[in-house]
């Protein structure tokens, strides 16, 4: 994601990563069964922002606050205002159902207080946080306090990453992945709940989504047409449905956003 803000203009809500200095890192290696990554967000716009859904459940800690963002179906538009700093960790496939205890389905579209959901890791987590430094050098701190909880945590169904990779990998994914397990449909789905909050054809959506937004930021190929054929889409016209159903803008105003760097 970019690091620049940009005015929304007419095209809808800006993406989440262009409504402030959003950075990504790379977890150390304790963390990296558990955490595909952890992140800083610094809010530079009181304009409306979109943050889409990725397939993925995230640790926030915000307004001296830790939250549970549970996996979306469609668009989240959460509150925002210029100076909010925002300190995130996204849960690997399955890391978060370990973690928390419960199935996602249980948490999908919804925020929610750590301390609801896991009381003894948020009284581990939060008054540390709390009392602990603003700005990039909380980011360390927040590493160095869920490396002291993975210890005791094992590590997410390696189901969850086979069941992620083949919703991400395009059509035909799916059923090999079903062989493979020797499962059947239905069976399919109820791990898919428990995983990733929805069930399988709903992954496989917004994974569609997220490969549609990855070839934007590269910028390739030219036209709308070859790049719904390239994300994985049916046709032109089915991409401006089904995104417009997830995010509630247009391919166009997306690619606008991504690519400009």
């Amino acid at each position: 994601m970019t690091a620049s803000t940009e005015s929304r203009g007419d095209s809808g809500p800006l993406l989440a990563g262009k409504a402030g200095r959003y950075r990504e890192y790379a977890p150390s290696p304790a963390l990296a069964p558990h955490f595909t990554c952890l992140w800083s967000h610094e809010i530079k716009t009181a304009n409306p922002v979109a943050i889409v859904p990725d397939g993925y459940c995230d640790l926030l800690f915000a307004d001296g606050r830790l939250f549970v963002a549970g996996p979306d179906r469609t668009a989240a538009f959460p509150p925002m205002a210029p100076g909010m700093r925002i300190l995130g960790a996204r849960f690997a496939p399955g890391a978060g159902a370990a973690w928390l205890k419960l199935p996602l389905s249980e948490i999908t579209g919804l925020s929610v207080p750590l301390r609801e959901l896991a009381p003894a890791k948020a009284a581990l987590l939060e008054p540390r946080l709390t009392d602990g430094p603003d700005g990039a050098a909380a980011l360390p701190l927040f590493a160095t306090l869920l490396k002291d909880l993975a210890g005791s945590e094992d590590a997410p169904d390696p189901e969850a990453r086979l069941i992620f990779a083949a919703a991400d990998g395009g059509p035909g994914r799916i059923g090999g992945l079903q062989r493979g397990l020797g499962i059947g449909e239905r069976q399919l789905r109820r791990r898919a709940h428990n995983h990733f909050g929805y069930g399988i054809k709903t992954l496989e959506r917004i994974r569609r989504l997220q490969r549609f937004m990855a070839l934007c930021r590269a910028g390739e190929p030219p036209s709308l047409a070859a790049l719904a054929l390239e994300a994985g889409f049916s046709d032109q016209a089915h991409m401006t449905r089904e995104i417009g159903d997830l995010t509630t803008l247009t391919p166009s105003a997306m690619r606008a956003q991504l690519a400009a760097g």
